[in-house]
């Protein structure tokens, strides 16, 4: 049984049954490349499941795209809507981090899967870069129909019991067979391209080189049966250039014919041209003369390395850097940075360790892990142990395999749990404050390179965890001041249920403005109210706490009267912060509640038969502008089984998404929500709202069920 699950988890589980759903997305659309994402229930993270078109290597960095990530097919998938990018700067200017790694010709769609109110996926597509800047009528619908297509597939595959599972890694569909010619012609073609001046070769789409003629390795230097079955720039040394990897990559995603020009030592310039095409990439190789002397490659190593190629490193190493300036948190640098360097790496498991009180102390991990990890946990900063020593020297430490590192720390008690490892220290300003360990599941050679490289990614993921910190450290105190600002706990009042959230902005907004707050006035009355404070900042915390305060101070006057008096306080204090809050006067006996706005979204109301709408209220001027300002109050019946629904604009409210579509979303999902407990529906619509407009701005929620009257 674990075996099983074991292999659900590496391969996914009936992912094959959507390979002929994304090839004829492909021929119907005229795409080049398709990735197929799942969205598994209760996960944020989506899951590339199928790859078409390309090698899996060039997709490793987006394996798992969070649905928060500033990504095109998490919006798709947020939004509900396709997008499309018709030119390499609208990338750029939209989606920096992919453009950055990706800097080539070529158009994308991200279009999302749905069936009914579940979102399953999304589904990216590219074409080459000669495709026009805008998407047809024929391929939208060739995009949107496929996508609605593969929910089906996803909806009666669960439905039969067999869910389609994402596994660890994508299902890398092969390219279209090309046709097979008969014995005269097959002749006549490899006629033709010994007739050919220069060399002729062909590469996969994975760059494995598949053909070559006598031609091309005479020039390339080495046998026929040397390369064929090898990546050139792992089996021809002098072309293992950053620049030569680049060119390929720019021809299997761009598909465009690329070249350029290198040198086999110790004087021989050649000349390679680039043909791609949906099978593979033709190449035409040719002396060339020698180029300008700033046209020249960088010095080449003159071996091979057990590590990723140069232009491999570069490109992970890359997309890192790019990755990490979007991390806040502690917690993200270490999930972002275990999704980039694993699998370029192929670790077993990655591991942050600090100090705390002179002792070890993980502080994050990824991957398998290794009872050697567990071992190391807790040990004093004395100890003779690896990562103590990386930790107080700053030195790096690289073993090869388990006897090189036992026989390194002979007295540390370590078993043989790992083939490989690495431990490099974590150094901010000069100081190391921590230990990035790596473990491998077999024997490994570290060559210079790539030793320097990785001593280069843990500097890179010193610096964001040295920022993580400083960010975590300030969070915990500003929503610490913010937690007591608000109620600990809501007064029970007889005849309502009621539940509350509030939920922190969770990408660096800082400490906000938000606040909510339930009265109890007498047995048959109560006040409601909820407000935002412009701003996320500790005077917007600190104006929040004088604003609620006020507002508890004026409760049981009449809702105008209330907001007036506030208003003055605000300008009185002239804060130089706008306030909007909402005020509610609930009579439980008459079955009635009274509301003044000031410049708050207006709440929901759901009636007992579940019929759901925003109310109409009549606007209010925002608190602390004009000390003058009045606040109209608007009477509603609130029969029993009735409802209402506070919130502040963060559950609605996010770049690209239209507020009044937000609102009226909300509205379907406090409907549908009829007869649960008013706990049950905050945290419906908590997850609502996280789906849609993910870390945007912070979020408070109220909401208010009138059981009947009271007693």
């Amino acid at each position: 049984m674990q075996d099983q699950a074991a292999s659900v988890a590496a391969t996914g589980s009936g992912t094959e049954f959507l390979d002929s759903a994304v090839e004829h997305v492909l021929r119907g659309s005229g795409a080049s490349v398709a990735m197929l994402y799942l969205l598994p229930r209760g996960e944020n993270t989506l899951r590339l499941t199928v790859l078409a078109g390309a090698p899996g290597q060039l997709a490793t960095p987006w394996n798992r795209v969070n649905l928060s990530a500033p990504m095109p097919v998490a919006d798709a998938v947020r939004h509900r809507c396709l997008i499309w990018l018709g030119s390499q700067e609208e990338l750029a200017r939209r989606y920096p981090r992919p453009a950055l790694v990706l800097p080539y010709r070529f158009c994308l769609a991200a279009a999302p899967i749905r069936t009914g109110d579940r979102d399953r996926g999304g589904l990216v597509l590219l074409w080459p870069g000669a495709h026009p800047p805008e998407l047809s009528a024929q391929e939208r619908d060739a995009v949107v129909s496929g996508c609605r297509g593969m929910g089906m597939l996803l909806q009666q595959a669960e439905s039969s019991g067999y869910p389609v599972l994402p596994g660890a890694l994508p299902r890398v569909l092969p390219p279209p067979a090309p046709p097979v010619p008969e014995a005269a012609r097959a002749a006549a073609s490899m006629e033709f391209v010994q007739r050919l001046p220069g060399g002729s070769c062909a590469l996969d789409l994975d760059g494995t080189i598949c053909f070559m003629n006598d031609a091309a390795a005479e020039l390339l230097g080495a046998p026929v049966s040397e390369l064929l079955g090898t990546l050139p720039w792992e089996s021809l040394p002098w072309l293992d250039d950053p620049g030569v990897e680049d060119h390929y990559r720019d021809a299997v995603i761009s598909r465009r014919q690329t070249s350029f020009t290198a040198l086999r030592p110790p004087d021989d310039w050649l000349s390679f041209h680039l043909f791609p095409s949906a099978t593979g990439i033709s190449v035409r190789i040719l002396p060339a003369d020698r180029p300008h002397p700033t046209d020249e490659p960088a010095p080449r190593r003159a071996g091979g390395a057990s590590g990723p190629s140069r232009a491999a490193a570069l490109y992970h190493l890359m997309h890192l850097a790019a990755t990490l300036t979007e991390a806040v948190s502690t917690r993200d640098v270490i999930e972002l940075a275990g999704d980039q360097i694993m699998p370029a790496f192929r670790l077993q498991s990655l591991v942050v360790m600090t100090s705390a009180e002179g002792r070890l102390r993980i502080e994050g991990r990824r991957g398998l892990h290794p009872t050697l990890m567990d071992r190391l946990d807790g040990a004093p900063l004395s100890s003779h142990t690896p990562a103590a020593h990386v930790l107080m020297t700053g030195v790096p430490g690289f073993f090869s395999d388990f006897t090189e590192l036992e026989r390194g720390y002979p007295t540390a008690g370590l078993r043989e749990t790992v083939a490989a490892c690495a431990f490099l220290p974590l150094i901010v300003s000069g100081h190391p404050v921590g230990a990035l360990v790596l473990a491998y599941d077999r024997p490994r050679a570290f060559d210079p390179e790539e030793r320097a490289l990785l001593t280069s990614i843990a500097g890179l993921l010193a610096q964001a965890l040295d920022r993580a910190r400083l960010y975590d450290t300030k969070d915990r105190l500003a929503h610490s001041l913010q937690a007591h600002l608000l109620p600990h706990t809501l007064p029970r009042v007889a005849g309502l249920d009621i539940a509350a959230r509030y939920l922190p902005a969770t990408r660096g907004m800082g400490i906000g403005g938000d606040f909510y707050d339930l009265i109890r006035l007498d047995a048959t009355t109560a006040a409601a109210a909820i407000g935002d404070v412009q701003g996320h900042n500790v005077n917007a915390a600190a104006l929040m706490g004088q604003v609620r305060t006020a507002v508890h101070a004026s409760a049981g006057a009449p809702p105008d009267e209330v907001l007036a008096r506030t208003n003055r306080l605000l300008t009185d204090l002239d804060p130089d912060l706008f306030t909007s809050c909402l005020y509610v006067h609930l009579d439980l006996a008459g079955h009635r509640a009274r509301l003044a706005t000031a410049g708050h979204p207006a709440p929901l109301l759901r009636q007992p038969d579940g019929r759901t709408e925003a109310l109409d209220l009549p606007a209010g001027l925002l608190l602390g502008i004009d000390p003058a300002s009045r606040y109209p109050t608007a009477e509603i019946p609130l029969p029993p089984g009735a409802a209402l629904a506070l919130f502040t604009d963060g559950l609605v409210e996010a770049p690209g998404v239209d507020f009044d579509h937000a609102t009226a979303a909300l509205a379907e999902h406090f409907a549908l929500a009829l007869d649960q407990p008013m706990e049950s529906v905050a945290d419906t619509l908590v997850r609502y709202a996280k789906r849609c407009t993910p870390g945007t701005d912070d979020i408070a929620l109220l909401l208010i069920n009138a059981l009947g009257s009271p007693g």
